[in-house]
Protein backbone atom coordinates (compact mmCIF):
# COMPACT_ATOMS: atom_id res chain seq x y z
CA UNK A 1 0.00 0.00 0.00
CA UNK A 2 2.99 2.51 0.93
CA UNK A 3 4.61 1.39 -2.35
CA UNK A 4 1.13 2.66 -4.24
CA UNK A 5 1.29 5.83 -2.46
CA UNK A 6 4.57 6.44 -3.37
CA UNK A 7 3.99 5.63 -7.10
CA UNK A 8 1.07 7.77 -7.33
CA UNK A 9 3.05 10.69 -5.30
CA UNK A 10 5.78 10.42 -8.01
CA UNK A 11 3.76 10.30 -10.87
CA UNK A 12 1.49 13.76 -9.62
CA UNK A 13 4.74 15.45 -8.81
CA UNK A 14 6.09 16.04 -11.97
CA UNK A 15 2.70 17.85 -13.14
CA UNK A 16 2.68 20.46 -10.56
CA UNK A 17 6.22 22.55 -12.42
CA UNK A 18 4.30 21.94 -16.11
CA UNK A 19 1.45 23.44 -14.31
CA UNK A 20 3.48 26.51 -12.82
CA UNK A 21 5.28 26.66 -16.71
CA UNK A 22 2.13 27.09 -18.35
CA UNK A 23 0.75 29.92 -15.96
CA UNK A 24 3.88 31.81 -16.51
CA UNK A 25 4.02 31.64 -19.92
CA UNK A 26 -0.02 32.77 -20.21
CA UNK A 27 0.93 36.15 -18.11
CA UNK A 28 4.22 36.71 -19.65
CA UNK A 29 4.09 40.18 -20.37
CA UNK A 30 4.22 41.53 -24.38
CA UNK A 31 7.64 42.03 -25.39
CA UNK A 32 8.53 45.83 -26.33
CA UNK A 33 10.38 47.11 -29.33
CA UNK A 34 12.40 49.68 -29.25
CA UNK A 35 12.07 50.59 -32.75
CA UNK A 36 8.16 50.94 -32.93
CA UNK A 37 8.61 53.34 -29.21
CA UNK A 38 11.32 55.77 -31.11
CA UNK A 39 9.49 55.45 -33.99
CA UNK A 40 6.26 56.35 -32.13
CA UNK A 41 8.50 59.28 -30.42
CA UNK A 42 9.48 60.48 -33.51
CA UNK A 43 6.01 60.93 -34.77
CA UNK A 44 4.28 62.45 -31.94
CA UNK A 45 7.07 65.37 -31.71
CA UNK A 46 6.54 65.67 -35.73
CA UNK A 47 2.55 66.36 -34.97
CA UNK A 48 2.97 68.41 -32.43
CA UNK A 49 6.18 70.32 -33.43
CA UNK A 50 4.03 72.87 -35.58
CA UNK A 51 1.27 73.14 -32.57
CA UNK A 52 3.95 74.11 -30.17
CA UNK A 53 5.53 76.20 -32.72
CA UNK A 54 1.84 78.35 -33.43
CA UNK A 55 1.39 78.63 -29.46
CA UNK A 56 4.71 79.68 -28.74
CA UNK A 57 4.72 82.68 -31.47
CA UNK A 58 1.18 83.94 -30.85
CA UNK A 59 2.65 85.27 -27.29
CA UNK A 60 5.09 87.43 -29.10
CA UNK A 61 4.72 90.82 -30.55
CA UNK A 62 5.55 91.44 -34.36
CA UNK A 63 9.29 92.64 -33.44
CA UNK A 64 9.95 89.77 -30.60
CA UNK A 65 8.32 87.04 -33.75
CA UNK A 66 11.44 88.30 -36.13
CA UNK A 67 14.33 88.53 -33.51
CA UNK A 68 13.61 85.53 -31.39
CA UNK A 69 14.05 81.84 -31.20
CA UNK A 70 10.67 80.29 -32.66
CA UNK A 71 9.98 77.80 -30.15
CA UNK A 72 10.33 80.09 -26.87
CA UNK A 73 8.31 81.97 -25.22
CA UNK A 74 10.06 86.07 -25.44
CA UNK A 75 9.38 89.31 -23.26
CA UNK A 76 6.59 90.95 -23.12
CA UNK A 77 3.87 87.82 -23.46
CA UNK A 78 1.79 89.38 -25.92
CA UNK A 79 -0.94 86.74 -26.32
CA UNK A 80 -3.74 88.68 -24.79
CA UNK A 81 -3.18 91.93 -26.92
CA UNK A 82 -3.10 89.75 -30.36
CA UNK A 83 -6.31 88.54 -29.45
CA UNK A 84 -7.53 91.42 -29.41
CA UNK A 85 -6.01 93.21 -32.22
CA UNK A 86 -6.71 90.13 -34.42
CA UNK A 87 -10.48 90.74 -33.68
CA UNK A 88 -10.69 94.24 -33.89
CA UNK A 89 -8.11 94.50 -37.12
CA UNK A 90 -9.68 95.88 -39.93
CA UNK A 91 -12.83 96.74 -38.29
CA UNK A 92 -13.40 93.39 -37.16
CA UNK A 93 -13.47 91.45 -40.39
CA UNK A 94 -12.21 88.47 -38.31
CA UNK A 95 -14.88 87.66 -36.44
CA UNK A 96 -17.04 88.56 -39.36
CA UNK A 97 -15.04 85.45 -41.63
CA UNK A 98 -15.13 83.14 -38.55
CA UNK A 99 -18.83 83.37 -38.82
CA UNK A 100 -18.89 82.94 -42.17
CA UNK A 101 -17.03 79.83 -41.44
CA UNK A 102 -19.44 78.44 -38.61
CA UNK A 103 -22.44 78.74 -41.37
CA UNK A 104 -20.54 77.00 -44.22
CA UNK A 105 -19.58 73.88 -41.86
CA UNK A 106 -23.14 74.10 -39.93
CA UNK A 107 -24.98 73.98 -42.88
CA UNK A 108 -22.57 72.41 -45.56
CA UNK A 109 -20.98 69.78 -43.66
CA UNK A 110 -24.35 69.54 -41.66
CA UNK A 111 -26.40 68.69 -45.02
CA UNK A 112 -23.70 66.33 -46.15
CA UNK A 113 -23.76 63.88 -42.98
CA UNK A 114 -27.33 64.15 -43.48
CA UNK A 115 -27.49 63.37 -46.60
CA UNK A 116 -24.58 60.84 -46.60
CA UNK A 117 -26.65 58.88 -43.92
CA UNK A 118 -29.81 58.79 -45.82
CA UNK A 119 -28.26 57.43 -48.92
CA UNK A 120 -25.92 55.58 -47.62
CA UNK A 121 -28.39 53.51 -45.41
CA UNK A 122 -30.67 53.52 -48.32
CA UNK A 123 -28.61 51.54 -50.36
CA UNK A 124 -27.19 49.38 -47.87
CA UNK A 125 -30.87 48.07 -46.75
CA UNK A 126 -32.85 48.35 -49.82
CA UNK A 127 -32.55 46.34 -53.67
CA UNK A 128 -33.21 48.71 -56.76
CA UNK A 129 -32.27 48.59 -60.18
CA UNK A 130 -28.97 50.18 -61.00
CA UNK A 131 -27.71 49.31 -57.55
CA UNK A 132 -24.09 48.17 -58.93
CA UNK A 133 -23.80 51.20 -61.65
CA UNK A 134 -24.56 53.63 -58.02
CA UNK A 135 -21.83 51.82 -56.24
CA UNK A 136 -19.53 51.90 -59.26
CA UNK A 137 -20.14 56.04 -59.78
CA UNK A 138 -20.10 56.31 -56.09
CA UNK A 139 -16.10 54.69 -55.62
CA UNK A 140 -15.21 56.81 -59.17
CA UNK A 141 -16.62 60.65 -57.65
CA UNK A 142 -14.35 59.41 -54.45
CA UNK A 143 -11.00 58.19 -56.65
CA UNK A 144 -11.47 62.37 -58.29
CA UNK A 145 -9.57 64.63 -56.51
CA UNK A 146 -11.57 67.71 -55.13
CA UNK A 147 -9.22 70.22 -56.93
CA UNK A 148 -9.61 68.54 -59.95
CA UNK A 149 -13.80 69.61 -59.68
CA UNK A 150 -13.13 73.07 -58.57
CA UNK A 151 -12.65 74.84 -62.01
CA UNK A 152 -15.72 72.81 -63.60
CA UNK A 153 -17.80 73.88 -60.65
CA UNK A 154 -16.92 77.16 -60.58
CA UNK A 155 -17.56 77.54 -64.45
CA UNK A 156 -20.95 75.85 -64.15
CA UNK A 157 -22.03 78.05 -60.63
CA UNK A 158 -20.80 81.12 -62.81
CA UNK A 159 -23.24 80.14 -65.83
CA UNK A 160 -25.95 80.07 -63.30
CA UNK A 161 -25.09 83.42 -61.72
CA UNK A 162 -24.09 81.80 -57.71
CA UNK A 163 -20.84 82.70 -57.62
CA UNK A 164 -19.15 85.02 -55.12
CA UNK A 165 -21.77 84.41 -52.41
CA UNK A 166 -22.61 81.75 -49.57
CA UNK A 167 -24.00 79.17 -51.91
CA UNK A 168 -20.87 78.63 -54.08
CA UNK A 169 -19.16 77.14 -51.03
CA UNK A 170 -22.01 75.52 -49.22
CA UNK A 171 -23.82 73.71 -52.34
CA UNK A 172 -20.68 71.73 -52.97
CA UNK A 173 -19.85 70.94 -49.45
CA UNK A 174 -23.54 69.22 -49.71
CA UNK A 175 -21.97 66.46 -51.61
CA UNK A 176 -19.62 64.14 -49.78
CA UNK A 177 -18.99 60.53 -51.78
CA UNK A 178 -16.51 59.35 -49.09
CA UNK A 179 -18.92 60.01 -46.38
CA UNK A 180 -21.81 58.20 -48.56
CA UNK A 181 -19.38 55.04 -49.07
CA UNK A 182 -18.68 55.44 -45.12
CA UNK A 183 -22.52 55.00 -44.12
CA UNK A 184 -22.85 52.69 -46.69
CA UNK A 185 -20.61 50.07 -45.43
CA UNK A 186 -21.35 50.77 -41.34
CA UNK A 187 -24.99 50.36 -42.34
CA UNK A 188 -24.23 46.68 -43.75
CA UNK A 189 -22.62 45.66 -40.66
CA UNK A 190 -24.74 47.32 -37.91
CA UNK A 191 -28.12 47.45 -38.89
CA UNK A 192 -28.95 43.91 -39.12
CA UNK A 193 -32.04 42.94 -41.50
CA UNK A 194 -33.82 40.65 -39.07
CA UNK A 195 -34.22 43.82 -37.02
CA UNK A 196 -35.63 45.79 -39.68
CA UNK A 197 -37.90 43.17 -40.64
CA UNK A 198 -39.48 42.48 -36.97
CA UNK A 199 -39.93 46.33 -36.70
CA UNK A 200 -41.83 46.25 -39.91
CA UNK A 201 -44.12 43.03 -38.92
CA UNK A 202 -45.34 45.29 -35.69
CA UNK A 203 -46.12 47.93 -37.54
CA UNK A 204 -43.74 50.42 -38.19
CA UNK A 205 -43.38 52.75 -41.24
CA UNK A 206 -40.06 53.06 -43.21
CA UNK A 207 -39.54 56.19 -41.39
CA UNK A 208 -40.45 55.45 -37.90
CA UNK A 209 -37.75 52.42 -38.25
CA UNK A 210 -35.15 54.57 -39.17
CA UNK A 211 -35.11 57.50 -36.82
CA UNK A 212 -35.94 54.80 -33.84
CA UNK A 213 -33.98 52.23 -34.59
CA UNK A 214 -31.48 52.74 -37.90
CA UNK A 215 -30.28 56.27 -36.52
CA UNK A 216 -29.33 55.06 -32.89
CA UNK A 217 -27.64 51.70 -34.55
CA UNK A 218 -25.58 54.43 -37.16
CA UNK A 219 -24.46 56.64 -34.50
CA UNK A 220 -20.98 56.29 -34.61
CA UNK A 221 -20.70 55.92 -38.03
CA UNK A 222 -22.94 59.10 -38.05
CA UNK A 223 -20.51 61.09 -35.93
CA UNK A 224 -17.22 59.98 -37.70
CA UNK A 225 -18.91 61.42 -41.29
CA UNK A 226 -19.37 64.67 -39.64
CA UNK A 227 -15.82 64.57 -38.02
CA UNK A 228 -14.63 64.17 -41.77
CA UNK A 229 -16.88 66.70 -43.43
CA UNK A 230 -16.46 69.29 -41.04
CA UNK A 231 -12.95 69.09 -40.93
CA UNK A 232 -12.97 68.99 -44.50
CA UNK A 233 -15.30 72.14 -44.60
CA UNK A 234 -13.55 74.30 -41.99
CA UNK A 235 -9.92 73.63 -43.63
CA UNK A 236 -11.69 74.37 -47.60
CA UNK A 237 -9.60 77.01 -49.01
CA UNK A 238 -9.28 76.39 -53.12
CA UNK A 239 -12.95 76.34 -53.46
CA UNK A 240 -13.70 79.17 -51.70
CA UNK A 241 -10.46 80.90 -53.00
CA UNK A 242 -11.80 80.25 -56.66
CA UNK A 243 -15.71 81.08 -56.09
CA UNK A 244 -15.55 84.37 -54.33
CA UNK A 245 -14.01 87.85 -54.89
CA UNK A 246 -16.04 89.72 -52.48
CA UNK A 247 -13.94 89.69 -48.80
CA UNK A 248 -17.19 89.56 -46.97
CA UNK A 249 -17.72 86.33 -47.60
CA UNK A 250 -14.72 84.86 -46.93
CA UNK A 251 -14.06 81.89 -44.68
CA UNK A 252 -11.12 82.20 -42.26
CA UNK A 253 -8.50 80.05 -44.53
CA UNK A 254 -8.80 81.80 -47.40
CA UNK A 255 -8.94 85.52 -44.88
CA UNK A 256 -5.71 84.77 -42.59
CA UNK A 257 -4.46 83.92 -46.54
CA UNK A 258 -5.64 87.62 -47.30
CA UNK A 259 -4.00 88.84 -44.55
CA UNK A 260 -0.52 87.08 -45.06
CA UNK A 261 -0.43 88.62 -48.66
CA UNK A 262 -1.22 91.79 -47.46
CA UNK A 263 2.57 92.32 -46.73
CA UNK A 264 4.17 91.80 -50.06
CA UNK A 265 1.56 94.64 -51.52
CA UNK A 266 2.35 98.10 -52.27
CA UNK A 267 2.42 99.87 -48.93
CA UNK A 268 1.61 96.70 -47.17
CA UNK A 269 1.66 96.34 -43.20
CA UNK A 270 3.48 93.44 -41.49
CA UNK A 271 1.06 91.46 -39.47
CA UNK A 272 2.48 88.09 -38.94
CA UNK A 273 1.95 87.94 -35.30
CA UNK A 274 -2.17 88.42 -36.19
CA UNK A 275 -2.06 86.26 -38.83
CA UNK A 276 0.05 83.75 -36.16
CA UNK A 277 -2.59 84.10 -33.54
CA UNK A 278 -5.65 83.84 -36.15
CA UNK A 279 -4.74 80.59 -37.50
CA UNK A 280 -4.35 79.58 -33.39
CA UNK A 281 -7.69 80.91 -32.97
CA UNK A 282 -9.09 79.03 -36.60
CA UNK A 283 -7.70 75.43 -34.81
CA UNK A 284 -9.17 75.89 -31.20
CA UNK A 285 -12.97 75.03 -32.54
CA UNK A 286 -11.49 72.09 -34.24
CA UNK A 287 -9.90 70.52 -31.27
CA UNK A 288 -12.68 71.17 -28.74
CA UNK A 289 -15.30 69.59 -31.20
CA UNK A 290 -12.75 66.31 -31.29
CA UNK A 291 -12.78 66.46 -27.25
CA UNK A 292 -16.76 66.88 -27.54
CA UNK A 293 -17.72 63.72 -29.86
CA UNK A 294 -14.98 61.72 -29.53
CA UNK A 295 -17.04 59.39 -27.00
CA UNK A 296 -19.24 58.97 -29.94
CA UNK A 297 -17.08 58.25 -32.03
CA UNK A 298 -14.65 55.73 -30.53
CA UNK A 299 -18.22 53.84 -28.83
CA UNK A 300 -18.62 50.63 -30.77
CA UNK A 301 -22.04 50.49 -29.05
CA UNK A 302 -24.67 48.68 -30.84
CA UNK A 303 -28.08 48.15 -28.77
CA UNK A 304 -30.68 46.42 -30.56
CA UNK A 305 -28.30 44.25 -32.44
CA UNK A 306 -30.03 40.56 -33.09
CA UNK A 307 -28.12 37.51 -32.55
CA UNK A 308 -26.86 35.76 -36.02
Amino acid sequence: MAATTSTDLSMESPARPSGRRAGARSFRAPRKSVTLTVAMVVLVVYTLLPLAWLVVNATKTQSSLLSTFGLWFAHPFALWQNISDTFTYDNGVFGHWMVNTLIYVVVGAGGATILATLAGYGLARYDFPGKRAVFAVILGAIAIPGTALAVPTFLMFSALGLTNGPFAVIIPSLISPFGLYLIWSYASEAVPPELLEAARVDGAGELRIFLSIALRLLAPGFVTVLLFTVVATWNNYFLPLIMLSDPRWYPLTVGLNHWSAQVVSAGGRQIYNLVITGSLLTIIPIVVIFLLMQRYWQSGLTAGGVKQ
